[in-house]
C-alpha cells in the first residue's frame, strides 16, 4: 500500500495539537496528530447537513447562512446547491492553513466552493459570529470538530453548552435552523436544544463506507428550528 505524504500542517490556535494535510494518490485526509477528521472520499454525512438544513428553511432563494468549519469544503458546496442566487453564505474557519489547502490542493473534490460569488470567508472562531452577528441568520451548520464529544479544540465546547445554545438561538431569525454534525449521538445535547427553546429533530445518518470506532458507519444531525 502506498505510503501517506505529509503536505502541510499548522498549529491549532490556542492548543498543543496540530493540523496536518495528508495525500497518498488522489486521496486526502486532515488529520489532528494522528486522528482522522475528515476526506475527501467520503463525505455523505456532511452533503446530508447541508441538504437537511436548506431543506428546512422557510426561504431557500436569498437565506444568509452561517457555516461554522470549511474543513474540505464538501458542507459548504452542499448547502449552495441548495439555496438561490441570491444566497449569502459565510463560512468560519479558525485555522488559516485549511482555507489555503482548500484553493491549492482539496478544493476540486468539492468543486472549489470557495470560488462561488456567494461566498465569504471568516477567518476566525465561528463563535464570534454566533454571539455578535452582523444580522441574523438564516441557518446556523455547525461542523466542527467530531461533534460536542469528540473536540479538536476544547472552546469548542462552548457551542454545545446551554448558554452556546441560547446564544445560537438568538442569532437566527424566527424560524431558524440550527444544525449540528456529529460522530457521537448525544441524549443530553438533544435535552439542551429543547431546553434552550428548540424544536428538535435528530437524523441518524448511516454512511456505509465510512466506519467509525463506535457504530459503524452512523453520524448524528440534529435540525432545531427557532
Amino acid at each position: 500500500m502506498r505510503p501517506w505524504n505529509i503536505i502541510d500542517h499548522e498549529r491549532v490556535p490556542d492548543d498543543d495539537a496540530v493540523l496536518y494535510l495528508v495525500s497518498r494518490g488522489s486521496e486526502y485526509t486532515i488529520r489532528v496528530d494522528h486522528r482522522e477528521l475528515m476526506s475527501n472520499t467520503a463525505h455523505g454525512s456532511e452533503d446530508a447537513l447541508a441538504e437537511y438544513a436548506c431543506a428546512a428553511l422557510e426561504n431557500s432563494e436569498d437565506p444568509t447562512i452561517l457555516i461554522g468549519g470549511l474543513g474540505m469544503g464538501f458542507t459548504l458546496a452542499a448547502a449552495l446547491n441548495y439555496v438561490g442566487s441570491a444566497a449569502q453564505v459565510t463560512v468560519a474557519e479558525l485555522i488559516p492553513a485549511v482555507v489555503r489547502w482548500n484553493r491549492e490542493h482539496v478544493g476540486r473534490a468539492a468543486g472549489y466552493p470557495l470560488d462561488d460569488p456567494r461566498v465569504s470567508v471568516f477567518v476566525g472562531d465561528v463563535i464570534e459570529l454566533v454571539e455578535t452577528p452582523p444580522a441574523p441568520w438564516s441557518a446556523i451548520l455547525l461542523d466542527v470538530d467530531n461533534g460536542p464529544y469528540a473536540l479538536t479544540r476544547p472552546a469548542n465546547g462552548w457551542l454545545y453548552t446551554r448558554e452556546g445554545l441560547i446564544a445560537a438561538r438568538e442569532a437566527l431569525i424566527p424560524g431558524g435552523i440550527l444544525a449540528i454534525w456529529s460522530a457521537l449521538g448525544s441524549a443530553s445535547l438533544t435535552r439542551r436544544l429543547k431546553k434552550a427553546g428548540f424544536k428538535v429533530e435528530v437524523i441518524r445518518y448511516v454512511e456505509d463506507d465510512r466506519p467509525t470506532q463506535q457504530d459503524g458507519g452512523v453520524h448524528f444531525l440534529w435540525l432545531a428550528r427557532r
